[in-house]
């Protein structure tokens, strides 16, 4: 039997009129003990007020989290095929293999990713508008890209596009056309470099890109009190160790 029947029964097995009023005065005092109605309601209370505080913040990380998570298959899936490709064609570099215009770079998906969809621009395969950390509409970029939807549900819009060893852009959705459509959410863009490495985008620069110079693409350009261009939010996402920390 649990404490409070050993104290019943050590108390109350025989007893004076005296060694009575003490038992009695023992079993008020255990009765007095647990918590009042109006505790219990204030703890609650409190219970309540720490969950308001923290609950939307521990949702807020998981979903970027996810976000992360899913660019980072993506981003993996991106630098297998490339370093496939190079092999393929027995290239020292992604330029030597091929992969030197608009229509090499589609040739590209089509033959080295599951694609389920095929668009000329990016209507039909992506959101039809995004908006940047700021809030405001995300406008600096163009949607007459070819774009095609990956068996993961991923949209990419892979463009040529060469400044200095630099030689493509690609823009993810990382859940198709649902929402946010946030730019630097589930919408990034990383670029690729003739090395066949992924990272942000320098002007004549190469890859991997120095924390200094990712971080101040990153202040510039992708958080909330830039307009945002597409670039920054990347590279801010490598020198975290693939946390979405902003």
């Amino acid at each position: 039997m649990g404490g409070g029947g050993n104290l019943l029964s050590s108390c109350c097995k025989a007893f004076t009129l005296a060694e009575g009023t003490t038992c009695v005065a023992t079993l008020e005092d255990n009765r007095f003990s647990a918590f009042t109605l109006a505790e219990v309601l204030v703890t609650l209370g409190i219970i309540g007020v720490v969950s308001a505080m923290t609950v939307p913040s521990l949702m807020q990380n998981y979903q970027r989290q996810s976000y992360v998570t899913q660019l980072h298959k993506v981003y993996n899936e991106y630098s297998q095929a490339l370093v496939a490709y190079q092999n393929d064609k027995n290239a020292l570099n992604l330029t030597e293999a091929g992969l030197n215009s608009s229509n090499a770079i589609a040739e590209f998906i089509k033959s080295y990713f599951k694609i389920v969809k095929e668009c000329d621009s990016m209507d039909n395969c992506f959101a039809d508008s995004y908006k940047t950390l700021k809030g405001t509409e995300y406008t600096t970029y163009s949607r007459d890209v070819k774009s095609f939807v990956l068996a993961s549900g991923a949209s990419i819009r892979p463009s040529y596009s060469k400044e200095g060893n630099k030689i493509s852009n690609v823009g993810i959705d990382i859940n198709g056309k649902k929402g946010p459509n946030i730019l630097g959410r589930d919408f990034i863009f990383f670029a690729v470099y003739n090395s066949g490495l992924i990272d942000d985008f320098i002007e004549n620069g190469d890859a991997p890109l120095d924390k200094d110079d990712r971080e101040n693409r990153f202040n510039q350009q992708c958080n909330a009190g830039a307009e945002g261009n597409g670039w920054g939010c990347f590279g801010k996402i490598l020198n975290d160790n693939w946390q979405m920390t902003y």
